[in-house]
C-alpha cells in the first residue's frame, strides 16, 4: 500500500509459539533511489489479521511522526 509517498508492507511472521510477529518495511522512492526501513516483531498478536493491521497503523503513525512526504 501507500501511504504519503512511502511504500508500506506490513507483514506477520507466525512464531513456534502460535503467536504472529507484526513486522513492517517502509520505503521511499524507487528502490533504485530511495531508502527503506525494517521493523521486525513490533508486537505479537495471537491473529496474522491484527498483526498485520497493528503494523499498517504503525507504519501511519511513524510517517506521520517524520512529518514530510516522501521524495519520489
Amino acid at each position: 500500500m501507500r501511504y504519503k509517498g512511502y511504500n508500506v508492507e506490513p507483514s506477520a511472521h507466525a512464531l513456534p509459539s502460535g503467536l504472529y510477529a507484526a513486522n513492517l518495511t517502509i520505503g521511499n522512492g524507487s528502490s533504485a533511489t530511495g531508502s527503506s526501513f525494517s521493523f521486525e516483531a513490533i508486537d505479537y498478536f495471537f491473529e496474522a489479521d491484527h498483526a498485520i493491521a497493528y503494523a499498517s497503523r504503525w507504519a501511519r503513525l511513524w510517517i506521520d511522526q517524520r512529518g514530510k512526504p516522501a521524495a519520489c
